[in-house]
């Protein structure tokens, strides 16, 4: 009968667990905060009052928000862009990772080592926006999809893990007949599905929080992202930039803290709804493609 020691705690131990108790509680109390103030009823809001939770609870900014045109249709915007251009990285990504471990390939070594280059090497802004602006892109939303249908890390990556699958799958798969398309759907995208959920994740996160490029491509505000709708919330105009679209009398009075405050959580919340799916695979579909067998 084998006994079961209990580990006693040293003080480093202690040391260690309390520091990682005050990061954790560093990095929550913002985020309490937010939800708090988006949650309090404007009848007992009192500006710059420090409250983890509210004195008293309302969904009027919620409601507020989603009846208003411009931030549902910035929400539109956002969702066909991070759909699009997370099922379009999907397909670049592991349909070129794929090529790229054919050995058979012709300048397979010359277009990793190009791949290589624009992992260290990178333009700028001032010619990504000429190369946006030369194909007619500006003011669309597949400027923020075209320009980064992949990049060299997650090509990479991606590659390293088709590296490590077991050879032998594919050479039973050509034995009944299967050529390199064959072999791309019926063996390796199968075995990829942890490394195709960790990467859905990533682009998708991604695009969801594509901000900078909205700001740099886009000039009509019809066809902003959530993000940018945010940022003039936030910091711009306050409320006026959702309220132009049509409030009742009730609803424009609202705080404008507890409008911006409410729609960083509605921002944040597909996220953080989709993640605990896709946890899972996460760790190992990140660490498949690290060491080959």
């Amino acid at each position: 009968m084998s006994s079961v020691t209990k580990k006693r705690l040293t003080f480093g131990d202690y040391i260690i667990y309390s520091t990682i108790a005050l990061i954790s509680m560093i990095c929550l109390v913002p985020f309490l905060y937010v939800v708090s103030v988006s949650l309090t009823d404007p009848e007992v809001y009192v500006p710059f009052q420090f409250n983890l939770i509210p004195e008293k609870f309302s969904l009027s900014s919620y409601a507020y928000l989603l009846s208003t045109n411009s931030f549902l249709m910035a929400l539109k915007n956002t969702i066909y862009i991070t759909v699009v251009g997370t099922i379009l990285n999907l397909v670049v990504t592991f349909t070129m990772a794929y090529g790229l471990t054919r050995k058979t390939l012709p300048g397979r070594k010359i277009i990793f080592y190009a791949v290589i280059f624009t992992l260290v090497f990178n333009p700028g802004i001032v010619p990504n926006f000429l190369l946006v602006q030369n194909l007619g892109l500006i003011n669309s939303h597949w400027s923020l999809i075209l320009v980064s249908l992949t990049n060299a890390w997650s090509l990479i990556v991606v590659k390293s893990f088709m590296d490590s699958l077991p050879p032998e799958l594919e050479e039973a798969a050509r034995i009944d007949g299967c050529n390199d398309i064959g072999v791309f759907f019926r063996i390796i995208i199968p075995l990829s599905m942890p490394a195709i959920a960790t990467f859905t994740l990533f682009f998708a996160v991604a695009h969801w929080n594509t901000y900078f490029n909205a700001l740099i491509y886009l000039t009509d505000s019809s066809k902003w992202t959530l993000q940018m709708l945010i940022k003039t919330l936030v910091i711009d105009s306050g409320s006026d930039a959702v309220g132009q679209a049509g409030a009742t009398p009730e609803q424009a009075t609202l705080p404008q803290e507890t409008i911006r405050m409410a729609s960083i959580v509605l921002s944040m919340l597909p996220i953080l709804v989709v993640y605990p799916f896709l946890q899972k695979y996460f760790a190992k579909g990140v660490m498949l493609g690290s060491v080959k067998e």
